[in-house]
């Protein structure tokens, strides 16, 4: 008896069995499989010429569809027969070392078995053997995104007209398994809010497997239809096992930080974490990595306990200078501190979200630090005198900070220095002197307060000044910075051009402290606005308008909870 027909023998026994564990252990793919599919590959080049229907009809004469099928037992279909002949083809035409015709093949392979899986009585039995594939062909299209000369043979020109509607092979993956999981969504052994049974069993694995190749290959967006699909129909999250939830939150949780959903990511972060045992600290350093990033740009700080903890391991040396230059408004510091962790932040993606997003966070606590330097009432000042910030004073801190960044290093103090008025704090002063010294390229001080360096103030990258570049801090930029703070919660007030302030509102509120009214907490801020728009789009369905009502305040598109 040949190979061949040997090997079709065992796949209808296993069938008729309704074995799909043992089956999905027949039917591999891998360069590492054992001999004898090679040996069955080369019987089939010997006795089976390509455009001959020989294959096809050995195929169906070895696996022929049963009549009656006793209860638990299973029978061969015509779209496992179709799915099994383009099996027993693709060892015909394995060639491991051409992997653009190796990707064809095992796409179009992985493809015959989703259509065999959507056979409603039968298909789970390809359940296993469908995950399988699906890991192939994602680690195959992960190491080809690699090569970028493969690549190019797979894809062709893709900066032509027609590049737009040509999909790349991640997407073309992502579709085929996202067909995959779309059977399992819509099978119907059990309900939405039932235990899975079936094929609904798979959802999340599924979904997993697409999310891990689309973030693998920077292709997040490409999510976006599974989420919703998800949203539409799919089960409660918490029906699967821990391993699959944890998964999924992580990766939801990596979306929306993509996205600049930074509150929905922390919320599956969080959860994602919490969910994780810690025996599996691994795994729950991997979403540190991601949460703590997260909860930085919402103005949260990680405390000393949490980095001190086994799986954040080092992450105090990256972090915590980072959180130190925000709290004190320190732009020296800051950028210091991105310098120093500059490699690892850009190996895991934050840098340039850190060095753009971060920005308005120390800028709110400078602002601060100015009005606490030049402010001349007292936290316990009840007068009914509103408490402002002079921009111009801000200009001539900004000034100050801004040479620093160019290289200007403190110099000695003159001896006898004039005692500033009680006010004001000789820390600003010092600003203000050194500002009006090196005002003009004419004017010229005995003793300067900064000294250059040697070879001329340092030119800036446009991402390193404190507007842009070496461009020097004016009223006009300086007040732009404000509003853009004011608009985005992080101070509460108004800009009052004529008089060149920043008025600070609700400090009686707050018992007359003028510093918490105006400055309040960036994550509280943050909160309150996204609780407003939520208010908002209520009250926009409540009127009659054609939108779609909002979930919970604390909903995840794609985040499937309890039943409603």
């Amino acid at each position: 008896m040949s190979t061949v027909v040997q090997f079709l023998t065992g796949i209808r026994q296993l069938v008729l069995d309704n074995n799909g564990d043992e089956l999905r252990n027949w039917l591999l793919v891998e360069p590492q499989s054992p001999s004898i599919y090679f040996q069955m590959g080369e019987e089939i080049r010997t006795g089976f010429r390509s455009k001959s229907p020989a294959l096809e009809n050995l195929v169906e004469q070895s696996l022929p569809e049963e009549d009656d099928v006793p209860e638990g037992k299973g029978s061969p279909w015509p779209g496992f027969n179709s799915f099994i002949k383009d099996f027993l083809e693709y060892w015909r035409d394995a060639d491991f070392d051409d992997l653009v015709r190796q990707h064809s093949r095992l796409s179009d392979l992985l493809i015959s078995c989703a259509n065999a899986l959507a056979n409603p009585t039968y298909g789970i039995m390809l359940l296993q053997t469908s995950m399988a594939l699906s890991e192939s062909l994602s680690k195959l299209v992960m190491h080809l995104t690699r090569q970028p000369d493969l690549l190019a043979e797979i894809e062709g020109d893709m900066t032509g007209e027609e590049a737009g509607e040509r999909k790349s092979i991640v997407e073309l993956a992502a579709d085929i398994i996202q067909k995959i999981f779309t059977s399992c969504l819509t099978d119907r052994s059990s309900t939405r809010w039932s235990p899975p049974r079936g094929k609904k069993v798979a959802v999340y694995l599924f979904a997993n497997l697409t999310l891990k190749l689309l973030f693998a290959c920077d292709k997040s967006r490409l999510a976006v239809q599974m989420f919703t699909n998800l949203s539409t129909s799919g089960p409660a999250l918490s029906l699967y096992p821990a391993s699959q939830r944890v998964t999924f939150l992580y990766y939801l949780g990596r979306f929306n930080f993509d996205h600049n959903h930074y509150l929905r990511a922390h919320m599956c972060f969080e959860e994602a974490y919490r969910q994780c045992p810690p025996a599996f600290q691994k795994h729950r350093r991997q979403i540190l990595t991601q949460w703590i990033p997260t909860n930085l740009l919402l103005g949260r700080f990680p405390s000393r306990a949490l980095l001190a903890r086994p799986e954040a391991a080092g992450f105090a040396d990256i972090f915590l200078p980072i959180c130190e230059a925000i709290r004190s408004g320190n732009f020296v510091a800051f950028y210091r501190a991105l310098t120093h962790s500059r490699d690892w932040l850009w190996a895991k993606g934050f840098y340039l979200t850190f060095l753009y997003r971060l920005k308005p966070l120390v800028w709110r606590s400078f602002t601060r630090k100015t009005f606490l330097l030049t402010w001349k009432g007292s936290v316990d000042d009840s007068s009914n005198k509103a408490a402002s910030l002079s921009l111009e004073d801000l200009v001539t801190t900004a000034s100050h900070v801004q040479r620093l960044l160019e290289g200007y290093v403190p110099a000695k103090p003159p001896p006898r220095a004039t005692r500033p008025p009680s006010h004001v704090s000789s820390l600003f002063m010092k600003a203000v002197t050194n500002s009006a010294a090196t005002s003009s390229e004419t004017e010229t001080d005995s003793s300067p307060l900064l000294v250059p360096p040697p070879g001329g103030p340092r030119r800036l990258m446009p991402s390193e000044g404190l507007i842009f570049g070496n461009m020097k801090p004016n009223l006009d930029n300086v007040e732009a910075v404000v509003a853009g703070l004011v608009y985005a919660g992080l101070l509460n007030g108004f800009v009052a051009r004529q008089q060149k302030r920043f008025a600070v509102e609700g400090a009686k509120r707050k018992g007359g402290n003028p510093v918490a009214a105006g400055w309040p907490n960036p994550y509280e801020s943050i909160l309150e606005r996204f609780r407003e728009q939520h208010q908002e789009a209520l009250d926009a369905c409540d009127s009659g308008e054609n939108v779609e009502p909002p979930g919970e305040l604390d909903d995840v598109p794609g985040w499937v909870r309890n039943p409603p």
